[in-house]
């Protein structure tokens, strides 16, 4: 395996007529240098990107950003109020229980293929851990 290692894939239930979701993981590096998480893909949704969030007249905003930098010997987690991945016009509702694939692409480890779960409930223990 190389020094990318996800782990905790999950997205979060959402109602049927819901047109865009979110999901969030926790990536270490353990490599000796800076690996940029440049994108994402899946067959649930029509665009996948990455997104962050800024604070703009006390109004917390999600924007599209190129690339996730994760620094070396560090986890970066991707979560709810910080970095994640948008899924943009859901082809299929996201259903608790239920599982999607969505391959990650870096700039050094190149592909890997995650498979999502979809949880009714957010981790207490992933909530406003992300970082911009």
């Amino acid at each position: 395996m190389g020094s990318i290692r996800v782990a905790h894939p999950w997205s979060l239930a959402l109602p049927d007529v819901a047109r865009n979701g979110e999901v969030y993981m926790e990536i270490s590096n353990r490599g000796k240098s800076v690996n940029r998480l440049t994108g994402a893909s899946s067959p649930i949704a029509k665009r996948v990107s990455l997104h962050g969030h800024t604070m703009s007249d006390g109004v917390l905003r999600m924007r599209p950003i190129e690339a996730i930098d994760v620094e070396p010997s560090t986890s970066l987690v991707l979560a709810p109020g910080g970095l994640h991945i948008m899924l943009m016009e859901l082809k299929k509702p996201l259903i608790a229980g239920k599982h999607f694939p969505l391959p990650l692409t870096f700039e050094k480890a190149g592909k890997i293929e995650l498979e999502i779960v979809v949880i009714k409930d957010p981790p207490s223990d992933h909530g406003g851990h992300g970082s911009n």
